[in-house]
C-alpha cells in the first residue's frame, strides 16, 4: 500500500524527477487530446521511480474512431492512449476490461470471490455532453451522453443489487445534478439525464426498502474546478459572450452567489453512506448553495 498519496493537478509541475511510485488517472484523457496529452504523459514519466505504474482509466472509443470524435464525445480510442504513452517512454504492462460493457461489470463483481457483500454504491460517472441547441445535436452525442450519465447507473446498480442485500443497511448514491431539477437550454442530453436519474432513484428507493437499502441523488450545483471551467468556455462560446460574464451569470442564479467545492459534495456523500441517515431514502439532497433558475 502507498502511504503517501496526493490529488494533483497533472497539467502542472507534479514533483521532482523519479519520485513517484505510481500516478493514476481516472477519465481525463478525453479532456486532453492534443499537446496537452503529450505534455502531461511527458511529465508523468519523468516524475516517476524507475519501474513506476501509470493508471489510467477512460471512456473507450471504437477503434479507429476519429480524433475529432474523440473531441467532442468525451470517448478515447484504445489505440491513441497506448500510442501516445509509448511515444513519452511508457510500456505497456496490463490493462482491463472491467469497464468494458455490461458483460463484463457483472463478471467483475463474480470475479470478486471474497466479497460477501457491500455496504454502499456511488454512481458517478457522467460526461457534459454537448452545448448546443438541440436541432444541432447529433445522435451519436444525445447517445453518449444518456448511456454514460444513465446507463451506467443502471449496469453497476443491477449487478451490485444481490451483494447489498446481503447487509443490513445498505445505501445507494447516485449523481445528478440541479440541471436534473430545471431545464437547461443548450444543454439537453445532460439535463435529460439528470432527470432520468432522479426518476432511477426514486424508484429504487421504492423497490429496495423492503431489503433495508436506501437509494438516495446527490444534486450538485456548479462546482470549483476544471470542469466547471470548460462548461464556462463552451457556454461562452456558443452565446459570444466572456468567461467571465458566464461565470457571474451562473452565480446570480443561486441564492448564496457561490460555486461549492468538491469536499461539500463529499460531505454529502458520507453522510447518506453513514448511520446517521440510516432513516433517509428517496431523496433528491442539493449541494448547490440553493439554486434559484438555471437560465
Amino acid at each position: 500500500m502507498y502511504k503517501n498519496v496526493e490529488i494533483v493537478d497533472l497539467s502542472s509541475e507534479l514533483a521532482k524527477e523519479g519520485s513517484i511510485d505510481a500516478v493514476l488517472t481516472f477519465r481525463n484523457l478525453h479532456n486532453w487530446l492534443g499537446p496537452q496529452m503529450d505534455n502531461i504523459f511527458s511529465n508523468t514519466y519523468k516524475v516517476l521511480k524507475p519501474g513506476g505504474i501509470f493508471g489510467v482509466v477512460e471512456h473507450r472509443a471504437n477503434p479507429g474512431t476519429s480524433m475529432e470524435k474523440m473531441k467532442k464525445s468525451g470517448y478515447v480510442t484504445e489505440e491513441h492512449a497506448i500510442e501516445v504513452a509509448e511515444k513519452h517512454g511508457f510500456t505497456l504492462v496490463s490493462k482491463s476490461e472491467i469497464n468494458a460493457n455490461p458483460k463484463d461489470i457483472k463478471e467483475y463483481f463474480n470475479s470478486l470471490t471474497n466479497l460477501k457483500k457491500i455496504d454502499g454504491l456511488i454512481n458517478n460517472i457522467g460526461i457534459a455532453g454537448p452545448t448546443k441547441y438541440l436541432q444541432n445535436i447529433s445522435i451519436d452525442e444525445w447517445d453518449n451522453t444518456i448511456k454514460t450519465n444513465l446507463s451506467s447507473h443502471f449496469y453497476f446498480t443491477k449487478f451490485a443489487i444481490p451483494f447489498l442485500k446481503k447487509t443490513k443497511n445498505g445505501s445507494i448514491i447516485n449523481l445528478s445534478s440541479t440541471a436534473g431539477l430545471y431545464g437547461f437550454a443548450q444543454r439537453s442530453p445532460y439535463a435529460s439525464s439528470k432527470w432520468a436519474v432522479i426518476g432511477l432513484t426514486k424508484t429504487l428507493a421504492v423497490e429496495l426498502g423492503k431489503f433495508k437499502i436506501r437509494v438516495n441523488a446527490i444534486c450538485p450545483g456548479s462546482v470549483n474546478g476544471d470542469r466547471m471551467d470548460r462548461v464556462i468556455n463552451a457556454k461562452a462560446k456558443l452565446i459570444n459572450s466572456s468567461n467571465k460574464k458566464v461565470r457571474k451569470e451562473l452565480e446570480s442564479m443561486v441564492s448564496l452567489n457561490i460555486f461549492v467545492e468538491k469536499e461539500d459534495v463529499a460531505s454529502m456523500a458520507l453522510f447518506l453512506l453513514s448511520d446517521a441517515s440510516k432513516n433517509v431514502s428517496g431523496q433528491i439532497m442539493t449541494v448547490d448553495g440553493n439554486t434559484e433558475r438555471m437560465n
